[in-house]
């Protein structure tokens, strides 16, 4: 290939994939305006601010150069009564802790398509009788991303625990690119997320 069609091939792939960042970021901004609507009154998730959370690396070693680009990315909405806002949340584990959870998966090799999962994590517990480490939802966000395949190991029946955390959860899945505008969105996630979540 010749070096002009090179760079040109360079700039198409870094605009594909900001413009797919940039649909992302509408789509959790869309699900973050429609559960802001409903009764409880959805804020989303800041363990950092307000930023999605995903695993990333700098390093130079192959399978770390793999994760420079972010293939899956979370977030997660708690009810503004359940939580403390400022420019964090801080959403303290007690029995009564539920949130709904998306991740959004754009590249995996298990996967033939795009996808999100979203719906209840819960059951946190008083952490301190459990002699774990984590205490709040915003702790657990980015200990998930290096744990994906044991926390999800399970979709509809989540029971997950280790040193730091101890909760379960129910999670549903649909295929991203299946969900095009507001519609959609709230028929696909939103209303089954809240469905979910007042189950619980």
């Amino acid at each position: 290939m010749e070096k002009k069609e090179i760079i040109n091939q360079t700039r198409l792939a870094f605009s594909h994939i900001h413009n797919l960042y940039m649909e992302t970021a509408y789509f959790i901004k869309e699900i973050e305006a429609q559960l802001a609507e409903e009764m409880e009154t959805f804020v989303i998730g800041k363990p950092s601010g307000y930023s999605i959370n995903a695993r990333s690396s700098t390093g130079l070693e192959p399978p770390n150069v793999y994760l420079w680009t972010i293939r899956k990315l979370s977030v997660f909405f708690v009810p503004i009564d359940s939580t403390k806002v400022s420019g964090t949340t801080t959403t303290e584990f007690n029995d009564d802790t539920k949130v709904i959870y998306v991740r959004v998966i754009l590249d995996e090799n298990e996967i033939t398509e795009p996808q999100v999962y979203f719906g209840v994590l819960y059951s946190f517990g008083e952490n301190e009788k459990l002699n774990k480490k984590f205490s709040k939802v915003e702790h657990l966000m980015g200990h998930i991303e290096y744990r994906e395949k044991l926390f999800l190991s399970s979709l509809k029946n989540i029971d997950y625990e280790d040193v730091y955390v101890k909760f379960k959860g129910n999670l549903q899945k649909a295929n991203l690119f299946d969900i095009n505008g507001s519609e959609e969105v709230n028929k696909l996630i939103v209303q089954p997320a809240i469905k979910l979540y007042r189950s619980i």
